[in-house]
């Protein structure tokens, strides 16, 4: 955030664009690393029979959820070959959760991911949840190719400047 000298009022500015409106990546050599953590969640809608073949262990491809759960880890620590202008980190813990629903056919998973660093690892839990979803929904869809993934979202983050921060 920047503050207005003339009015005195906070204004929002996009950090990963220059004053000419050109992209770049933000400069954070000069912030003290600090602890970072930052939670993210999404859902997985499906078939309640397809929930069951899940949870009975009969998905021809495997475990569905330990698969997911090492899609997320790994895709977390891409991060930063997946969203341009992210920076590298060295992530110091990921995990994934899942909960399952089967009255309503669905799975909510949470991800989560922590490092000691300069930035913050909010985009490595959402890019946790979202391919923890993703790959749920590739290994499934030969039995119900109606799943929807839904709600991927930054639920916390915790460190930096900007300081904690919680979904309500």
């Amino acid at each position: 955030m920047k503050k207005n000298n003339d009015s005195g009022k906070i204004t929002q500015r996009l950090t990963h664009v220059d004053k000419k409106g050109q992209a770049r990546m933000v400069d954070v050599g000069d912030k003290a690393a600090t602890e970072r953590v930052a939670a993210a969640s999404g859902t997985v809608l499906m078939k309640k029979k397809t929930l069951t073949l899940i949870t009975d262990s009969r998905i021809a491809k495997g475990d569905v959820f330990a698969t997911a759960r090492i899609a997320g880890i790994m895709a977390a620590k891409k991060t930063d070959d997946l969203i341009p202008l992210c920076h590298q980190l060295n992530l110091s813990q990921v995990s994934i959760d899942f909960k399952v629903d089967t009255r309503k056919g669905r799975v909510d998973i949470e991800a989560r991911a922590q490092c000691r660093g300069q930035t913050g690892v909010e985009m490595e839990a959402l890019t946790a949840a979202a391919v923890a979803a993703l790959t749920i929904y590739d290994m499934c869809k030969a039995v119900d190719r109606e799943m929807v993934i839904a709600d991927i979202k930054l639920l916390e983050k915790q460190g930096g400047k900007s300081g904690n921060w919680k979904r309500k």
